[in-house]
């Protein structure tokens, strides 16, 4: 038998949700309704992790509408329970924020990880990696997980400026972005090849990463 709880409303927390939720979702922003698929909340905190930090609010709806946790105790526990599958282990805090008598709003903040990348890994599933995309979560590729975790050592990247890269940003010129079998197929590299060129332009900051639900596209500077 559950105990009705009463949630004393606290109305600067109030105030600073409502403002939060004002600039809509956005890559360091997440809405979720409820914790009934605690694997996808994991997920949603794994990419923050991995991508730039960010805060995941539970009760509220997409459109920004909050209805607020019955239960948000519960609602954590299974969220935390669920983390567990995270490897290295995932930090991040939280606090409840009272919206009425009766519900509250649960609020997870993730910091970037220095342990990044983390990795969702479940028994029968090969391990996920997760980033943020603008206002997604997206499963990551190899080469993303591979530049998340080569850029959070500080140090110049050097790279050899050959054809292929000429061809590069010769494409680059004339198109707003490309795709690494895009690269592939200009530079006649193998994948290994033209991966191993995209990442390091990355890195070096020459181009930039955008991953999208079709694939990753690489974008110059």
């Amino acid at each position: 038998m559950r105990v009705e709880q009463q949630h004393e409303v606290n109305a600067t927390g109030l105030r600073e949700l409502r403002q939060l939720i004002a600039a809509g979702e956005g890559l360091h922003l997440e809405f979720k309704l409820k914790a009934t698929h605690p694997d996808k909340i994991v997920r949603e905190l794994l990419a923050f992790a991995n991508t730039a930090g960010g805060t995941l609010l539970v009760g509220v709806e997409d459109d920004g509408h909050i209805q607020g946790l019955k239960y948000p105790e519960e609602e954590l526990l299974v969220i935390q329970q669920e983390a567990r599958h995270c490897k290295p282990a995932l930090n991040f805090a939280h606090r409840f924020i009272s919206v009425n008598n009766k519900r509250s709003v649960l609020e997870l903040q993730v910091p970037l990880s220095a342990r990044r990348p983390h990795y969702y890994i479940v028994r029968g599933s090969a391990p996920a990696c997760f980033v943020r995309s603008r206002d997604m979560s997206l499963r990551a590729s190899r080469e993303m997980a591979e530049i998340v975790r080569r850029a959070k050592k500080e140090k110049d990247t050097r790279f050899h400026y050959g054809e292929a890269e000429q061809k590069l940003m010769a494409y680059l010129g004339m198109n707003p972005h490309i795709t690494l079998d895009q690269f592939r197929a200009l530079a006649r590299l193998s994948r290994f090849q033209a991966s191993r060129k995209l990442i390091l332009l990355v890195l070096a900051r020459v181009l930039q990463i955008l991953p999208t639900e079709r694939g990753d596209l690489y974008l110059p500077r």
